[in-house]
């Protein structure tokens, strides 16, 4: 994007910025399928082995114990290769997503004044820094934690548990995605702090019910009468949010009172 070019200009330079992006993530979208052994022997279906490293680490200090291996089942046709084809996708994009934010920077950067440029910048890197933050701590704790209890746990032993594919998959997408956009917590305070929306004191005042909530959303998450798995979850929840304050005080417009 330049500001010396004309309007269809413009549209030439994002047509061929859209063509990249796909390239790539086709690209490695092929890549990702085509080494279907690796990706979901190593990657997607590793905490159902018992000798997941969250497991290891956990049992090492004696905080988890007796971890079962939880095999899968699938009851869909269809249901095996449509999730090969759907994970190869989203892994490409996870892969990919650098490269589209540095694309999408390049486009609109020309468009900024030289003063907003290293805000944008920051706040961008911010953002893909915080969204992988969460999904890590998704894929190497919560969600490890969360299976392991919910594929285990059973009301009588007459009734034998067996986990469907698609609800190991929809249950491993849905917690990546929803830990990665509550680390956005901190951006998103930013942005309605630096516009007047919202002030860190209103967040102060507010400790006493983000508490419960942070032990609400952590109960749901890991639906676990383990006191410690719970606290592992609301700890760093709570984090971010002093993280918020923090980080709202600092962008609040100056003169205006906390």
């Amino acid at each position: 994007m330049s500001q010396g070019k004309t309007f269809w200009g413009h549209v030439e330079v994002f047509r061929w910025l859209l063509i990249r992006c796909i390239a790539l993530v086709f690209g490695l979208a092929v890549a990702a399928f085509c080494y279907k052994d690796f990706v979901f022997e190593q990657i997607i279906l590793a905490p159902c082995n018992a000798d997941f490293i969250t497991y290891r680490l956990l049992s090492k200090i004696g905080l988890v114990a007796n971890v079962q291996q939880i095999n899968l089942i699938n009851i869909n046709l269809a249901s095996q290769l449509m999730t090969h084809l759907s994970i190869s996708f989203y892994l490409a994009v996870v892969v990919a997503f650098p490269y589209l934010i540095v694309e999408v920077w390049l486009f609109v950067k020309p468009a900024l004044y030289h003063n907003e440029r290293k805000p944008a910048a920051v706040a961008i890197v911010a953002f893909f820094f915080q969204f992988f933050l969460g999904m890590a701590l998704a894929y190497y704790l919560i969600f490890p934690l969360t299976f392991n209890f919910l594929g285990t746990y059973q009301v009588s032993a007459q009734v034998v548990n067996q986990i469907s594919l698609n609800s190991y998959i929809s249950t491993f997408i849905g917690l990546m995605f929803m830990l990665g956009l509550v680390f956005e917590m901190p951006i998103v305070a930013y942005f309605f702090a630096r516009i007047g929306v919202l002030r860190s004191s209103f967040l102060r005042r507010g400790r006493k019910v983000a508490v419960v909530l942070v032990l609400v959303a952590a109960a749901f998450i890991t639906p676990s009468t383990d006191v410690f798995t719970m606290c592992l979850v609301a700890f760093p929840l709570w984090f971010l949010y002093e993280f918020s304050i923090i980080v709202a005080r600092k962008a609040e417009p100056v003169g205006i009172e906390s």
